[in-house]
């Protein structure tokens, strides 16, 4: 089937943490508490107990209450389309006038409704970018509601929330250029690509965060040039005249400047920061987080790889590997904070949403553009871990009893819980459990999100699920849902996930949009706005719902396949990246591979359409009584 070659090769992925977003908030709720499974659960009453009698040092509220099951859900369609005429749908209309409420609103989704919702996201992404190249560039982002361009906080270096971020470097404009190319307006990505080359240097007295630099721009840079220099042409004739590699020649140069981060250091963990012509601060702390320093060897390595020069990809994966190095020997997990020149861990938090997201991503992304096996297995280790260590719940998405699946904070030495709240960057996991093949538990983890975005209209920057309640009341405008909605929309083709893009789009409209562009949401209850418009908005929260609709992009049409970097940015899946110039420098400690795990190589068979049971294929893709149990455990009702 048509789709199989977007769900193998096309992966999403996300704008994975910011350091800054952990380093702020990550210390907090430092408890410890344990579960005792199974939950304590009456599937009739659906009288659910968070906590069994026998758990230790925690007293709150059961997740659920007693909630009514309806007799009757309706299958509806999935993977393979259903003819009027067909058997299946000649089953589906004799049970017409027995649907219950949520096959009633989510079992279908008209073409012209999709037609309208594609040209929503259109909308919604020009209006973003039209003001920004209005009152925003050549300065890196809008300031939405005053209309005005923002560039790094000069007069306060410690203000890192928007330093790390912000280098003096028209970050909006490079972030969005293949943003432009999806949408098909070829004409305005070839201007923005020679606004680039004309006026962006990297010769900055500018000090960034290595991680946000490399997957925002470098990211770019790369993608930007691999689409202006394909042959295939899936986009269209993209090919600007006189070019001559120059985005390549500026990915490399800001590559060089962000070497230094990998000096000095006792592990070869990088530094989290460096300054964009001096180097290294004197001041430079010694801590950085997983997510931060393991995530760069997809930019790194396609970087390396076009041109033949192993340096980038050397230290980028020296850097995971040191990482890897320094798992716990009980649980096989990582903390979220690391001391660079003593691999001590200062975070010992494990999770995987702030601090250590696309840490997991991207060993599995890495296999998928380079064939390593090792970054599989590493993979396929860290999955285990997580799964015998951060999952709670019952122990299948769709059948039997107890609270729906969720992936919990946990000390990474005992597997103990921390703390009861998690965070709007783990709405991405879904989207990688999909990629791995996890279908079943990617459902049950977006409804969860989903039914907290429908609760507030956004996604709080941190939700307690003890509390039911919010902890960290922001939300920037953040992908993560949208792109797990994509994918797995990708792999079922419910319609459920077309409704759930339509509420996300309308939610942003109602909620977000101000003069000049799309704001923040500085409290998700309230509404109330802080004046920023981040670039990952328009580089990736615009662009997954604009392909969510838009089935006949020549990137679900064209030959070739692709992933998305953890920014967005889309990277074919070639051949020439599995080839390498130069024998491997630095091979891998085997016992780092072996004493932990099995050496398990990846399955031969990576369609997602076929993990889905025939049986659930005419179905909503979470049964509505479990629906049901997921709303009320987030206050719906």
């Amino acid at each position: 089937m048509q789709w199989r070659s977007v769900v193998v090769g096309l992966v999403v992925l996300r704008l994975s943490l910011s350091c800054v977003v952990w380093l702020a908030f990550g210390l907090g709720h430092n408890v410890s508490w344990g579960f005792n499974f199974p939950l304590n659960f009456n599937l009739h009453t659906l009288d659910l107990k968070l906590f069994g009698d026998e758990t230790e040092g925690f007293t709150g509220n059961s997740w659920s209450q007693r909630i009514h099951i309806p007799k009757y859900e309706e299958p509806r369609t999935s993977c393979p389309k259903i003819d009027e005429d067909s058997p299946q749908r000649s089953y589906l209309n004799f049970f017409n006038g027995n649907k219950d409420e949520y096959v009633k609103r989510y079992s279908t989704f008209p073409d012209s409704l999709k037609a309208e919702m594609k040209s929503m996201a259109k909308d919604m992404f020009y209006f973003g970018y039209d003001n920004y190249m209005r009152y925003g560039f050549p300065e890196d982002e809008l300031n939405p509601i005053k209309c005005q361009g923002r560039g790094p906080d000069v007069l306060n270096p410690s203000n890192i929330n928007i330093n790390d971020v912000l280098g003096n470097y028209s970050l909006t404009l490079i972030d969005t250029l293949d943003t432009l190319l999806v949408l098909g307006n070829i004409s305005e990505f070839q201007r923005a690509v020679k606004l680039v080359i004309d006026t962006v240097s990297f010769d900055k007295d500018s000090t960034v965060q290595v991680f946000e630099a490399n997957i925002r721009i470098l990211g770019s840079l790369i993608s930007s040039h691999i689409l202006l220099t394909d042959p295939k042409h899936p986009f269209g004739e993209v090919t600007l005249e006189g070019y001559d590699n120059e985005l390549l020649h500026m990915a490399h140069d800001l590559a060089v400047r962000l070497l230094p981060a990998f000096e000095n250091t006792g592990t070869g963990i990088p530094y989290p920061r460096v300054n964009l012509k001096t180097g290294v601060p004197a001041d430079a702390i010694n801590e950085t987080c997983t997510a931060g320093a393991g995530s760069l060897l997809v930019e790194f390595g396609i970087l390396s790889r076009l041109l033949g020069d192993s340096t980038f990809e050397w230290v980028a994966r020296r850097a995971v590997r040191a990482l890897w190095s320094l798992r716990s020997n009980e649980t096989g997990l990582l903390g979220n904070v690391v001391n660079i020149q003593t691999g001590q861990w200062v975070g010992k938090q494990s999770g995987v949403g702030a601090g250590m997201d696309s840490f997991y991503e991207y060993l599995l992304k890495s296999y998928i553009l380079f064939g390593e096996k090792e970054d599989y297995r590493m993979f396929q280790a860290a999955y285990e871990s997580i799964q015998n260590h951060m999952r709670r719940g019952r122990e299948s998405c769709n059948e039997g009893e107890g609270d729906p699946p969720l992936y919990v904070n946990v000390n990474m030495f005992s597997g103990q819980i921390v703390n009861t709240w998690i965070d709007s960057l783990q709405a991405f996991f879904p989207g990688l459990q999909v990629l791995s093949g996890d279908v079943e538990n990617a459902i049950c983890l977006h409804a969860f999100y989903y039914a907290i975005w429908r609760r507030y209209g956004a996604l709080p920057e941190r939700y307690n699920w003890q509390l039911q309640a919010p902890d960290v009341l922001f939300y920037p405008l953040r992908p993560e849902l949208v792109e797990s909605t994509y994918l797995l929309y990708q792999a079922t083709k419910n319609p459920f996930y077309l409704h759930v893009g339509m509420d996300i789009l309308q939610s942003l409209e109602k909620n977000a949009k101000v003069r000049c562009g799309y704001a923040t949401l500085h409290h998700v209850v309230d509404k109330s706005k802080e004046d920023r418009m981040e670039s990952f908005f328009l580089s990736e929260t615009c662009k997954y719902l604009y392909l969510l609709f838009d089935e006949d992009n020549p990137l679900h049409k064209s030959e070739n396949k692709y992933i998305f970097t953890t920014e967005g940015h889309i990277v074919p899946i070639d051949q020439r990246f599995r080839e390498k110039q130069w024998e491997d420098l630095f091979p891998s400690e085997e016992g780092s591979l072996t004493e932990k795990q099995p050496k398990k190589d990846p399955p031969s068979n990576t369609s997602n359409c076929d993990r889905i049971p025939d049986s659930r294929r005419f179905s909503l893709p979470l049964k509505s009584v479990y629906m049901r149990q997921i709303d009320h455990m987030v206050g719906l009702f």
